[in-house]
């Protein structure tokens, strides 16, 4: 069983790595703000936190699996795609991008809960057949400490990390030592619910454990290449 993980996020190839599986990655093709601003205009609405980030789940998905099926006919296995966004008293926040930014979204959250919705959707991919979708919605609160110190925002600012996540936080890097209580699937907050994902991939009829383990055949071209000095990746993408 083939894995692919339609994103470009470490934290979420870390974390199927975390859990046993190791997949091959494409970048998906998706202009995020044409695609929510065109609904909106289309619905004549804001679209609320757990629609945005679902819709985007479904097209990144849905943008790599039409891809392999052109680029590798044979792939035998599932798309996984994924999108979150950080939501604090009716605010969305996305990634800040600016340290300036980032500062300023410190200072708004400490000693506060937000709520991190996180969008997914499985595509399953099999030669000769139709592909077949399944999606689903996770939330998570995090409370922040309200103790962080204007100096630690500071510090964790230059860091780097904070400037392109959502939220402008991460649980499971050097942001997590500022939280203080998460409530829901902590998996969430990384950047997918894992039992999220087992649920939707069941629906498709795979066990998850049977994605525990496995190793893409491109991936094992991509070690042997390197073991000969010829590769340079530690994961090949498509793009």
């Amino acid at each position: 069983m083939r894995v692919c993980l339609a994103s470009t996020s470490p934290a979420r190839l870390m974390l199927l790595r975390q859990f046993g599986i190791r997949p091959l990655t494409v970048a998906p093709d998706v202009d995020e703000e044409a695609v929510i601003a065109a609904v909106e205009a289309a619905e004549e609405r804001v679209l609320a936190p757990d629609e945005h980030v679902l819709l985007l789940a479904r097209r990144k998905a849905a943008d790599v699996a039409a891809r392999l099926a052109d680029d590798i006919p044979d792939f035998d296995g599932v798309v996984i795609g994924g999108d979150s966004m950080f939501e604090l008293d009716g605010e969305v926040l996305g990634k800040p991008h600016t340290a300036e930014n980032a500062v300023a979204r410190w200072h708004a959250m400490r000693g506060r809960t937000g709520v991190l919705h996180s969008g997914h959707a499985v595509v399953r991919l099999s030669p000769r057949a139709a592909p077949r979708e399944v999606h689903g919605i996770a939330a998570a609160s995090v409370t922040f400490a309200s103790d962080v110190t204007d100096a630690e925002i500071d510090a964790y600012v230059a860091s780097g990390e904070p400037l392109h996540v959502a939220g402008a936080f991460t649980v499971d890097s050097l942001g997590g030592a500022f939280i203080t209580r998460i409530e829901g699937d902590p998996s969430t907050v990384v950047g997918m619910s894992l039992s999220m994902l087992r649920d939707l991939v069941r629906e498709l009829g795979v066990e998850w454990t049977d994605l525990w383990h496995t190793v893409d055949p491109s991936l094992e071209a991509h070690a042997a290449a390197d073991a000969s000095g010829d590769a340079m990746l530690d994961t090949p993408t498509l793009s």
